[in-house]
């Protein structure tokens, strides 16, 4: 069930960059979005179309050159760095492609790290970083350092830190993208079921069409524009 609160609202969004030849390049520009809570939605597009610049700057990670973010009614536009990272930190979850799990600690320690850092005391912040692998079905891995895991039981670890912080809303960066269909599959399920049990907010970022099938909306960034794709619901 989805509700009436926006917890996410682009308004005419536009990304470019500087070119050497004193040029501009057009990532996008114009587009408009708005997620309810406890929508899941899907961006999909080719590489390179700007999916990756579009979820960075919903998440706080990058500023549009035009164009309006907020979150839960918050304008991130009008805040200091500070005030973003604080939000972020707390309030959004994020799951890359590449995991970016931290070699050199185990699978426990990475999950409660984002707790470290946000000043929670370390064997609070382990307890609840273990329930969190639980929840991903990690917890007789807790122990393992990385390179020890699979790519998709990196994956799930990497799930359970972005959401260890208990986050409103959740960006996943092409989660399956370095994986093999099956496990991707599974990563995908994971999400979902996580997705409903915790009444998250949710935005995937993928190529995968079969991606839709989890989604309550599924938009397509093409040409500098966000679509939304015929059959989705809206």
């Amino acid at each position: 069930m989805t509700g009436d609160r926006v917890i996410v609202r682009a308004i005419n969004l536009g990304k470019s960059y500087p070119l050497p030849d004193g040029g501009w390049l057009n990532v996008f520009s114009g587009l408009n979005l708005e997620l309810k809570a406890g929508e899941l939605v899907a961006i999909m597009g080719v590489s390179g179309v700007g999916k990756t610049t579009l979820l960075n700057i919903i998440g706080g990670l990058d500023r549009p050159t035009e164009g309006q973010v907020f979150f839960d009614g918050e304008n991130l536009m009008e805040k200091k760095e500070e005030e973003v990272a604080w939000i972020r930190n707390r309030k959004i979850g994020f799951v890359f492609q590449f995991y970016h799990l931290l070699p050199e600690f185990s699978a426990l320690e990475n999950v409660a790290m984002p707790l470290l850092i946000s000043g929670m005391e370390k064997e609070k912040a382990l307890l609840r970083a273990e329930a969190a692998l639980q929840e991903v079905g990690m917890e007789a891995r807790k122990n393992s350092r990385p390179a020890q895991l699979s790519g998709g039981e990196q994956q799930r670890v990497a799930v359970a830190r972005a959401l260890v912080n208990q986050p409103e809303l959740l960006l996943a960066d092409e989660p399956t993208g370095n994986l093999d269909w099956k496990t991707g599959e599974m990563i995908l399920q994971l999400i979902a079921e996580l997705h409903r049990k915790k009444g998250l907010t949710s935005i995937i970022v993928t190529h995968n069409e079969k991606i839709a099938r989890y989604c309550h909306k599924t938009f397509l960034l093409e040409a500098g524009q966000l679509k939304l794709f015929e059959g989705s619901e809206g």
